[in-house]
């Protein structure tokens, strides 16, 4: 019997994975239509816990459980407890193109001993507060630095770091306005 060749695993990412879930989406694009929902509670002063129970790939729901806790420091009026909602933004956009990057270089055949983002931004809290009209609530420019170390190229490493900034749905959320469709219940 012959036994077919299989790709090895780069950057601990299962390139023959890859290509199944990219011929399936290919194939039937409703299955690449990934729905996420959380559900935050206030748990007293600027503490709060968002859980996550479930997503939705291919319209089908598959279980997760998660409770992510957030906090202001305690110049913020918070007891410093967890990170703050800007900079849960911030992770959640940096393991986002964290994501990307490491694909991105499984699929070049890239292997990487190191992925890192640093990411910073500043607010103004007179937007927050209702002192200034003029000064928006939040930030208004995101400063990133990646660090990519491995045995690609500089322009490999290039190459991809345009990839991940046109393809990285945080990237893309957090880059262009997005609708915001709220109502009190």
């Amino acid at each position: 019997m012959l036994e077919l060749a299989t790709r090895p695993k780069i950057n601990g990412i299962d390139l023959e994975a890859i290509d199944d879930m990219v011929g399936r989406v290919r194939d039937n694009p409703a299955r690449g239509v990934a729905g996420f929902r959380v559900t935050t509670e206030w748990k007293g002063q600027t503490r709060s816990e968002t859980n996550v129970e479930s997503f939705t790939c291919g319209g089908e729901a598959v279980p997760r459980s998660f409770t992510i806790v957030s906090d202001e420091p305690r110049e913020l009026l918070g007891c410093d407890a967890a990170p703050n909602p800007q900079e849960l933004l911030l992770s959640a956009l940096n393991a986002c193109m964290i994501v990307g990057y490491v694909v991105q270089a499984a699929l070049r055949g890239i292997i990487l001993e190191d992925c890192r983002i640093e990411t910073e931004s500043k607010l103004d809290l007179r937007g927050f507060l209702g002192l200034d009209d003029r000064i928006p609530p939040g930030c208004r420019r995101i400063n990133y630095i990646v660090h990519l170390e491995g045995d690609g190229t500089r322009e490999q490493y290039e190459e991809i770091h345009q990839v991940v900034m046109s393809t990285s749905p945080n990237y893309f959320n957090v880059a262009q306005p997005i609708q915001m469709c709220g109502r009190l219940a």
